[in-house]
């Protein structure tokens, strides 16, 4: 999902308007009030404002977000428009460059996409905002995510998407002793695979390990920080060599076909696999087509807690908004339980607010967002982030990332040895990309660095 930017006065504002039309995907303008040359009165809800968002870029996704999650807007009158993040970034730049005011009045972008608008000074703090939507019970760990190490809130969290753990009713009779399939731990983890395979004779475990499987967001957002309380400046320690270990003995109970899958949801349909790990999307289908004989539980805890990777979409309002205070209007309204659900249903993205599901919800759909809700409300969950400020040196942390699990685990290398070796390169790249610091390894004046 993505769009484009916004302008301001003059030349400048002829030559955007017309980027504007050219590279974004817009849609009839929604909302009740009309525009006027001022701001909001008792009588109007203030100027029109671009909504500009990463988000639902495919056409039936946008369409739903015009005719069915805004359909009860009644404020100032929103063109919600997609387009690539560098296309947003750059129209807020230059706007904010221009001075005044410009179209942009709300963006929609990942956490991670916010980095050089924050770097920029160029959003409005939004405290006031969280406090009054203090009722809906906003995830505490977004909220700081949308602080960037700061105390000023300079995003609000809109929706979420992240990853969980699948399984066969079948496979729950061999859970361990003892274990809550909704709590449990990455040795229980280990046991349950080992029984599937002692009991069976089978290896039931599944890895996303293909072409384009997210194995990497697995080992970035879940088992290093569980078990390293870090990512990058724990690459190497002790704890994460522990941890390998871990993968390691789990891999033995694996399916060995993990190398080949991108998707879990086919190899959990035709039961070659009985466990796995992977994200909603790519869960949805088995979950859908087989609701009664699939269960959906929190990802397992390690010794630093239950971490879990979040793709956390935050609102933000630049500083040229058009009207600041009906931008924060929508972020209200879009926070309502009812929008937050509709959310759900449209497009799949679900509420980062306590939101009570309907019961009439997709079987499918509904075993994923009990099993998100689980996830984020257990008592030990910490949230990490999708990787930030790495920009086009993303692809090359991954593939280090990755080339740690093929040389360890796949290949049976030296465990501390690769650790050294890929430390090195991971270290490179962030130097490259003077990339700080983020999550679960807190806060830096530099380029992160594996310690």
């Amino acid at each position: 999902m993505r769009r484009s930017r916004g302008l301001r006065a003059y030349g400048i504002a002829g030559a955007l308007a017309i980027l504007l039309t050219a590279c974004s995907t817009t849609g009839a303008p929604t909302g009740g009030g009309a525009p006027t040359a001022t701001g909001p009165t008792a009588t109007d809800a203030g100027k029109s404002f671009v909504f500009a968002s990463t988000q639902f870029s495919p056409v039936t996704e946008q369409e739903a977000m015009r005719k069915k999650i805004l359909a009860a807007w009644n404020g100032a009158s929103v063109e919600f428009i997609t387009d690539q993040e560098p296309v947003i970034i750059d129209r807020i730049t230059v706007e904010s460059k221009a001075g005044g005011t410009g179209q942009i009045g709300i963006v929609g972008l990942e956490n991670g996409q916010y980095g050089s608008l924050v770097a920029a000074n160029y959003l409005n703090d939004l405290s006031k905002v969280v406090t009054r939507n203090a009722d809906k019970k906003i995830n505490s760990d977004m909220l700081t995510l949308g602080k960037f190490g700061g105390s000023t809130q300079l995003y609000v969290p809109w929706m979420q998407a992240t990853y969980f753990l699948a399984a066969n009713k079948k496979a729950l009779q061999y859970l361990p002793a003892g274990a809550d399939v909704n709590a449990l731990t990455y040795d229980q983890l280990i046991a349950w695979a080992k029984n599937i395979f002692e009991k069976t004779g089978q290896k039931r475990f599944g890895w996303p390990v293909g072409t384009n499987g997210l194995i990497h967001r697995l080992l970035q957002g879940y088992w290093y920080p569980s078990f390293t309380g870090g990512l990058v400046t724990t690459y190497k320690s002790a704890e994460a060599a522990a941890m390998w270990g871990k993968i390691k003995e789990l891999w033995q109970y694996s399916n060995p076909q993990s190398t080949t899958y991108a998707f879990l949801q086919e190899p959990l349909q035709s039961e070659e696999v009985w466990v796995g790990i992977d994200h909603a999307a790519r869960l949805i289908n088995v979950l859908k087509a087989k609701p009664d004989d699939f269960i959906a539980a929190p990802a397992p805890a390690g010794p630093k807690g239950r971490y879990y990777m979040s793709v956390v979409i935050g609102l933000g309002i630049p500083k040229t908004t058009p009207n600041a205070s009906g931008a924060e209007n929508l972020i209200d309204y879009l926070l309502k339980p009812e929008t937050q659900i509709t959310t759900l249903r449209e497009n799949s993205f679900f509420p980062v607010t306590n939101v009570t599901m309907p019961t009439d919800l997709d079987k499918g759909l509904k075993l994923e967002a009990d099993a998100v809700a689980k996830q984020a409300a257990a008592s030990d969950a910490k949230v990490v982030p999708l990787p930030v400020g790495l920009g086009a040196k993303g692809g090359d942390f991954n593939t280090a990332i990755l080339n740690t699990f093929q040389r360890i685990i796949v290949k049976g290398e030296d465990i501390q040895t690769v650790l050294n070796e890929q430390a090195a390169i991971i270290n490179k790249v962030m130097t490259d990309a003077n990339a700080k610091c983020w999550g679960p390894d807190g806060t830096s004046t530099g380029p992160c660095q594996v310690k």
